[in-house]
């Protein structure tokens, strides 16, 4: 069962989906082939201004169509809290008034989990880079990046280590912080989503939202999921690689989604710590445990040196990465498999 979004119009819909494509990490095989005694039960929405695909393995479609319902229910009530595109959301009344008590949870404990990144990575990953994303967006609509001075005063305000995180209470030590969770909520969401799913009994799903992942069991017996590695520089079918991934998720960042430069040379992923894109590589797929340490570390891949990223992941446990060049080489780390 698969249905539009409701309030999106087709021509949107088929837009959005383009969008996803290109994301570089895209599950494949999703019209699977089950045994007589099961189906593959699909459902397509919008959520976090992307696709969101469920998947899951049931010989129970009505029990299926519930818990798939109950997993987007779930799903759109974590954006609603962490959206900083919803000017009702927890996140936007924090970036307001620089201050938040009674933060839900589930906000708390994602905050808590992008501060840990951000200490792994030595700043290569930092959610307080809202002002700098808001700088370069703004300068965008008059065709020119923002210069020298701009930078400099807009840096003074990115700095996770000015993040106050205590029990239900989140604050900013500077006036003008802001935080955007866009490098990690999605992965957090797509884990929040799978566990639901799991929840409700089923033990082979998943959950993908725009090229970010997760899986738990198999579509088939013997046969793990299947997720290909997409070209950043051609919208074509064509597939860099493939590999196969069970119990496990998967992110890929990108410098082809928002590019402000023809070249790429700068995009919507900006090193929080000099204010421009890195020049290393075009795209990042990182496979970890969870979804939302898969998101953050591609993220942060993306703004480190490809040989610093490379010995970062080879110091974590279970967790992969394939580094895409600019000039479209691959670089991966020493347990990342490619299927044959």
């Amino acid at each position: 069962m698969t249905r539009k979004a409701a309030g999106i119009s087709r021509r949107q819909f088929l837009r959005i989906i383009g969008v996803g494509g290109v994301a570089g990490a895209t599950a494949l095989n999703l019209g699977l082939k089950t045994t007589s005694a099961t189906e593959s039960v699909s459902e397509t929405r919008l959520l976090m201004g992307t696709v969101v695909n469920l998947t899951l393995v049931s010989a129970d479609l009505v029990t299926a169509r519930a818990a798939v319902a109950a997993c987007f229910r779930h799903m759109t009530r974590l954006e609603a809290v962490m959206s900083r595109h919803q000017p009702d959301s927890q996140l936007s009344r924090l970036n307001r008034d620089g201050r938040l008590e009674g933060a839900d949870a589930h906000l708390v404990d994602l905050v808590r989990l992008a501060l840990e990144v951000s200490v792994l990575t030595e700043g290569a990953f930092d959610v307080t880079v809202k002002p700098l994303v808001d700088l370069y967006q703004e300068r965008r609509q008059t065709g020119a990046l923002p210069d020298a001075a701009s930078l400099t005063a807009v840096l003074e305000r990115v700095d996770y280590r000015r993040v106050a995180l205590e029990n239900d209470s989140i604050a900013f030590a500077l006036p003008g912080m802001g935080i955007t969770l866009d490098g990690i909520a999605k992965g957090y969401i797509v884990d929040q989503g799978t566990a639901i799913l799991r929840d409700h009994g089923f033990a082979n799903v998943l959950v993908e939202a725009g090229g970010d992942l997760s899986t738990f069991g198999a579509p088939q017996a013997s046969r793990p999921w299947q997720v290909g590695i997409q070209p950043p520089r051609q919208d074509s079918p064509r597939l860099l690689r493939a590999f196969g991934v069970t119990n496990r998720a998967v992110a890929t960042s990108g410098d082809y989604l928002q590019p402000y430069t023809p070249d790429f040379r700068e995009h919507h992923i900006l090193d929080p710590r000099s204010g421009h894109s890195a020049p290393h590589v075009a795209s990042a797929t990182v496979i970890a445990a969870s979804c939302v340490q898969a998101d953050a570390l591609a993220t942060a891949l993306m703004v480190m040196p490809s040989a610093q990223s490379l010995r970062l992941v080879e110091s974590l446990h279970d967790v992969e990465a394939c580094l895409v060049t600019k000039d479209e080489r691959l670089l991966k780390s020493s347990g990342f498999r490619f299927s044959e």
